[in-house]
C-alpha cells in the first residue's frame, strides 16, 4: 500500500564493497592486489571475492573448485562470521546515527529511510561513507532514489566506493533502459518468460497495459507493471527478519514420475544455492524442504534439519514427498531452507554443494 506521509521519500541503499574479502585484506594487508576470496575449499562455494577475483570471471555461489578453474592463483580464505557480524554492528551503529529506519538485508548491505531529515539523501549517503571508511576502513557504496527498488539499482550504478542518486524527475529515463533483469523479483526463469513476451528492458514493459501482464504473469503482472515505471511503495521496515529462502517451478506439463522430478529439483536447488550463497550466507541454516502440489492442488511438504544445503538430501525430501501422492502427477516443486532466528545462532552455516 502506498506510504500514507505525503513527505517525498528519500531512500538510500548502502552496499559494502566485498564485505567479506575487503575485511580479510583489511587484516592481511600482503595480500592486497592479489586475487582473494572468501568460502570454503573444499566441496565449498566462494560467499565473495574481490575485484581482482572478479577480472577473472569468479563470483558469489561459484562453486571454488569451478573458481580455482579460471584463476588457478586465486587465494581463497576461510570463512569468519564472528568477525563479519562484528564489523556489521559497528557499521549499523553508524546508521543509527542518522536514523531509526534501517532495515538490513544482509550483514553487508541495509535500507535507510531518511525522508524524516532536512539534509538532501546525497549528503547524507556521502557523510554515512565517509564514516564507515573512517571508522572501519572498509569502502561503502550507496544508492539513493525515492523509493527501495531504484535505490537498490542506483548502489551498484557507480561500484565501489561511490554512489549515485536517481532524483524523482530522473525516473523515467533512469528505467526505460533497464534490463528486466533488474527488476526485483524476476529471475532467470522469470526473465526468460518476459523475453518471450516481447520486452526486453522497462521500457519494453511499459508498452504493455496492466491487464495484459496481469493475464500473463498472475498476480505479479501488477508489480512488473509499477516496478518497470519505477513506483514502489515497500516501506523500510526495520524489524524485517528474513526466516528463510525458497524458490519454486509451475510447470506447463504435470511431473508424471518422480525420476522426472529428481530432474527438475536440480536446477531449483541450484539457484536456491546461488541465492543462499549470493545475500543470506551469514545466516545458519537449520533444515531444508520440498514442496510438492499436486494435480488436484493438493500440497505437501517434506523437511529435515540440515546445516547445510545439500542436493542428495534434498532429492530424498522429493522422494519421501513423492511417495504421499499415491501415483498423483505433480504440478510444482519448490526447494528451500529455514534459517535460526537471528540472536540465536552463534556459528554462521557452512555452504557446501556435492
Amino acid at each position: 500500500m502506498p506510504d500514507s506521509d505525503t513527505r517525498p521519500r528519500k531512500i538510500i541503499h548502502v552496499d559494502m564493497d566485498c564485505f567479506y574479502a575487503a575485511i580479510e585484506l583489511r587484516e592481511r594487508p600482503e595480500l592486497l592486489g592479489k586475487p582473494v576470496a572468501v568460502g570454503g575449499r573444499q566441496r565449498g562455494v566462494l560467499t565473495t571475492c574481490n575485484y581482482e577475483a572478479r577480472k577473472f570471471g569468479c563470483h558469489s555461489a561459484m562453486p571454488t573448485f569451478h573458481a580455482l578453474r579460471r584463476c588457478p592463483d586465486l587465494v581463497v580464505l576461510p570463512v569468519r562470521f564472528d568477525l563479519y557480524r562484528a564489523e556489521s554492528k559497528r557499521i549499523r551503529k553508524i546508521f543509527a546515527q542518522f536514523t531509526d529506519l534501517v532495515e538490513p538485508l544482509s550483514l553487508d548491505e541495509a535500507y535507510l529511510d531518511v525522508s524524516q531529515l532536512d539534509s538532501d539523501a546525497a549528503s547524507i549517503a556521502w557523510e554515512i561513507r565517509s564514516r564507515i571508511r573512517e571508522e572501519t576502513q572498509l569502502t561503502a557504496s550507496a544508492g539513493i532514489a525515492p523509493n527501495k527498488f531504484l535505490a537498490k539499482i542506483a548502489s551498484d550504478w557507480d561500484k565501489p566506493d561511490g554512489q549515485f542518486e536517481v532524483t524523482p524527475e530522473g525516473i523515467d529515463d533512469f528505467v526505460r533502459d533497464l534490463p528486466v533483469e533488474k527488476i526485483w523479483g524476476v529471475g532467470k526463469r522469470t526473465a526468460e518468460k518476459i523475453h518471450a513476451f516481447g520486452a526486453k528492458t522497462c521500457g519494453d514493459l511499459q508498452k504493455f497495459s496492466l491487464v495484459e501482464l496481469d493475464r500473463r504473469f498472475g498476480k505479479f503482472g501488477h508489480e512488473l507493471h509499477d516496478l518497470s515505471r519505477g513506483i514502489d511503495h515497500r516501506r523500510v521496515n526495520p524489524n524485517r527478519e528474513r526466516k528463510s529462502v525458497s524458490n519454486e517451478r509451475t510447470f506447463r506439463e504435470n511431473v508424471i514420475t518422480s525420476d522426472e522430478g529428481l530432474e527438475k529439483l536440480g536446477p531449483i536447488v541450484e539457484e536456491l544455492i546461488e541465492d543462499y550463497g549470493g545475500k543470506h550466507s551469514d545466516r545458519t541454516i537449520r533444515e531444508g524442504f520440498v514442496k510438492l502440489k499436486f494435480d488436484d492442488f493438493t500440497i505437501t511438504s517434506a523437511q529435515r534439519p540440515m546445516q547445510a544445503i545439500e542436493p542428495l538430501e534434498f532429492a530424498d525430501l522429493l522422494r519421501e514427498g513423492w511417495e504421499r501422492g499415491e501415483g498423483k502427477a505433480v504440478r510444482l516443486i519448490g526447494a528451500g531452507v529455514r534459517f535460526v532466528p537471528l540472536g540465536k545462532s552463534e556459528t554462521g552455516g557452512q555452504l557446501e554443494m556435492f
